[in-house]
This record gives C-alpha cells, structure tokens and sequence, in this order.
C-alpha cells in the first residue's frame, strides 16, 4: 500500500495549528486516508501591542483567528506567528528564527508538499525556495546540506511575498516548485497587488480564484478540487470555478 501523500500545514497570522486545523476541518474530513495533513505552531506568540488594533473579535475574524486570545493560558487559543512585521509591511522580525525552527522540523520527518494560508502561505513559498537553493541561507544547512528534498509542490492561500532582504534573495527571479495560488476576490486583508509579488516570482504557478474573502475555501467544489490536487499536483485537475484557471509551464 502506497505510503500517504504528507503535508506540511502552516497556519496564517494570529492563527496557530489548532485553529488552522479546526478552520479546515470540513476539508480535513474529505481528504481519506491518502493524505496526511501536519499542522504545526508557528514559533513566534503574539502579545496584544503585536496585533496593532487587530484585538477585537472583528478584526481576528478577518485575519481568520476570532477563537484566538492573547490573554488565555489555553495553547490551543494562542496567537501565534511566523513573524512580525512593521506598520509598512517592509520587514519580517524573526522569520530567520522560524526557518530555523522548520529547518528542524523538516529534519525529522519527510513532506511532499507544504500548504500555507496568509502569512503562512508566504512562509510555504519562501521555504519551497529555500529548498530548493539552501546553500543560500547557510544556517538553514545541516553539517552543509539541505535539512529535506525540495518539494513537490506548494499550496499558497491568500498568500504574498513575504519582506525583506532574505526573502528578496531567497527567491532571486522566481522558483521553480509547482505552486497552487489560491486567491479570494473579496480579500481586504491580502489585496490583488500584495498577491502579485508571489505570483511574479513563481515560474510554475497555477492560479485559482474563488468568490470569498480572507480564507480558505471550503465548499464541496474546492474540496474535492484541494483533494484531487494533492493526489496529484501535476495532473490536469479541473478547475473548481472553470472560469478563473490560469496555469503556466515551467518554461514560460
């Protein structure tokens, strides 16, 4: 019996693994015993001053995160982060610490692929690129290789480029790994222009769009479609709103 396809899950901002997993419970539940999703904490927890007005119930259910409360001893309602950023979004405060802390993660076990939503999405993407140059960032070697095999692909949802100097030269041009943008039209959190970035770097994208807002869609259509992909990324998987595919050869 073939061994299930294992994905590396990585929630968004204010999120953390437990709320990421509960969100996509529906999705969870219709994906069989072939695929194996690993949700993990990002390793930064937010304080109140991080959210920056988003503490209300409002603003943490825009960002996807109304369970979170960052003045509970509850774990699984911690807000937790990849890292943190500045009023400009220009710079990512301890993203260096959590490539480190998934260097050792992807160490210990063996993914197929890396699915992230919102900031987590950017992270999946930045990590699919690490993978696949890591002598570009040293300290994400072990004893001088790369701590995992490059993916073989990578879901980004709501997803953008995430800032700074280590991102810009992590990326160079573009990466290569097969890459699902999964955009919402509706999205005021992660606009069309921020979702540009990523896409401009990313040499084999697919891009998918749905009529929602900040999150990850979830109706039968976009479950089975989410399913049908990670059984196989590189297949020809219908899309599940015809209307919005795009997709592009490696070559492009």
């Amino acid at each position: 019996m073939a061994a299930p396809t294992k994905v590396l899950m990585l929630h968004g901002h204010s999120q953390n693994a437990s709320i990421f997993s509960k969100r996509l419970g529906a999705l969870r539940k219709s994906m069989g015993k072939g695929i194996e999703m690993v949700f993990v904490d990002g390793p930064i927890v937010l304080l109140p001053v991080d959210l920056d007005g988003a503490s209300s119930t409002a603003s943490l259910a825009a960002l996807g995160a109304s369970e979170a409360n960052t003045t509970s001893s509850d774990p699984s309602t911690t807000p937790r982060a990849w890292w943190r950023t500045n009023p400009e979004k220009t710079i990512a405060h301890g993203l260096e610490d959590s490539i480190l802390f998934l260097r050792d993660i992807l160490q210990r076990d063996r993914f197929d692929g890396v699915f992230g939503f919102s900031q987590g999405a950017a992270m999946a993407a930045l990590l699919a690129a690490l993978l696949e140059r890591p002598h570009s960032y040293p300290p994400f070697l072990i004893d001088g290789e790369a701590p995992h095999p490059p993916f073989k692909f990578c879901i980004a949802v709501s997803g953008f480029k995430a800032p700074g100097s280590l991102s810009a030269e992590t990326f160079g041009t573009s990466y290569s790994t097969p890459t699902l943008h999964v955009l919402g039209r509706n999205d005021v959190i992660v606009i069309e222009e921020r979702s540009k970035g990523l896409l401009d770097v990313s040499q084999n994208k697919r891009l998918e769009e749905h009529d929602g807002g900040h999150f990850v869609p979830s109706k039968a259509n976009w479950r089975e479609f989410f399913r049908n992909y990670l059984a196989d990324p590189l297949g020809v998987i219908p899309s599940p709103e015809p209307r919005t595919v795009f997709q592009s050869a490696p070559d492009d």
